[in-house]
């Protein structure tokens, strides 16, 4: 049984398991550091600085 490996996006850092992102159709990474969860976006200040504009699941860092 094989393992899906979570992928970051280069352009808007949505984690997911595709090779392609779901939400901008940017190319995603295995290489990112630290995990975000926004839960209500409308309200987080870190969402507000990351530019984030919807609720989801988040890398901090995406090479």
């Amino acid at each position: 049984m094989a393992v899906k490996v979570p992928k970051a996006c280069k352009k808007c850092s949505y984690i997911s398991d595709d090779d392609v992102c779901p939400r901008c159709g940017g190319q995603t990474s295995k290489d990112w550091q630290g995990y975000l969860i926004v839960v209500d976006h409308t309200r987080s200040e870190i969402a507000r600085k990351m530019g984030l504009n919807a609720n989801g699941k988040y890398a901090l860092r995406v090479r």
